[in-house]
């Protein structure tokens, strides 16, 4: 009998899951009480797996249990196995309800401030019965859950560390970078402002991945990055400090125009040389798009033709 047979014939979801709790847990005995049940039921169903592949798949050690490199590619197989199971049930009842769905998303924290609410809230009014989970965090991590699939989708902007073959990037439009200060600021009056005379001025500044993007506005124009600085991931916080007319920060185009205006906030008649940035939507290459997931597709290339009206 062929290993693929004797594998389909012998191997239970059930254990599999079992071996996805125990490699996540560490121990046995700790997966045991995440699952509620014995640790021998928990030692079994590792057994007849290392059974049904004919291989070790835990390295049993004092401290607890490890995989062997066979044991995690069997984790990655579950991983998508049971993933392709709960994209299917989204499926069948978004077929059966068309109205109703469940969508997990992640941005980072630009636009997590811009155009993702725009596009939620198009995406809420006209199916109000979608859940919607938005995770705004740093690149690197919401990319590790979009890879593990704890996300749908992605809406980032194209940059390292988003080149991996892995992953699917549909290009909605090119945002670019401005720098921007609150209403009452006096340089919201001057017709031209040059960028090295902006050095000395308070100024808080994006962090995570975003950061470097933004700081390239200084290094394209040969100059330091200034040394009397605010750093906050929260484009909330930034936009507030603006308000006390003192602060100056980079922004996104796409933030001061979506989901709303920002009369409160001014762009400075300064000459940014640093590249536009394409901003698009990631996915996992052959893992299946759930219909909830191609409705915020279609509403986020509605929102990126308004941002390119605007741009223009």
């Amino acid at each position: 009998m062929q290993l693929s047979e004797r594998i389909g014939r012998r191997l239970k979801l059930q254990d599999l899951h079992v071996l996805m709790t125990v490699i996540q847990a560490g121990s046995m005995g700790k997966a045991a009480e995440r699952l509620n049940t014995s640790q021998p039921n928990v030692s079994r169903s590792i057994s007849d797996l290392e059974r049904a592949f004919g291989v070790r798949l835990l390295d049993r050690l004092t401290r607890g249990v490890e995989p062997t490199a066979l044991g995690r590619a069997l984790l990655d197989c579950g991983l998508a196995v049971f993933d392709d199971l709960r994209q299917g049930v989204k499926n069948i009842e978004h077929l059966a309800d068309p109205t109703v769905g469940e969508l997990r998303i992640g941005a980072n924290h630009f636009l997590a401030a811009s155009i993702v609410p725009a596009v939620i809230d198009r995406l809420a009014a006209s199916h109000p019965g979608i859940t919607i989970h938005l995770v705004a965090g740093d690149g690197r991590s919401n990319l590790r859950k979009l890879k593990e699939r704890e996300l749908d989708l992605l809406f980032a902007w194209k940059s390292p560390p988003y080149s991996e073959g892995s992953l699917a990037f549909e290009k909605l439009y090119e945002e670019s970078l401005v720098i921007v200060a609150g209403a009452r600021h006096p340089l919201t009056k001057r017709r031209k402002v040059r960028l090295a005379e902006l050095l000395d001025e308070p100024w808080v500044l994006p962090e995570g991945d975003i950061g470097p993007v933004a700081l390239s506005i200084f290094g394209s124009a040969g100059l330091e990055i200034p040394r009397g600085r605010v750093l906050c991931f929260s484009t909330d916080v930034r936009l507030m400090l603006l308000e006390s007319g003192r602060f100056l920060t980079i922004s996104a185009t796409s933030m001061l125009h979506l989901p709303k205006e920002r009369p409160e906030v001014k762009i400075l008649p300064v000459d940014v040389k640093a590249p536009r940035v394409p901003i698009g939507i990631f996915t996992l290459k052959n893992r299946a798009v759930s219909p909830v997931a191609q409705l915020f597709s279609d509403y986020a290339r509605e929102a990126a033709k308004r941002m390119t009206r605007i741009e223009k």
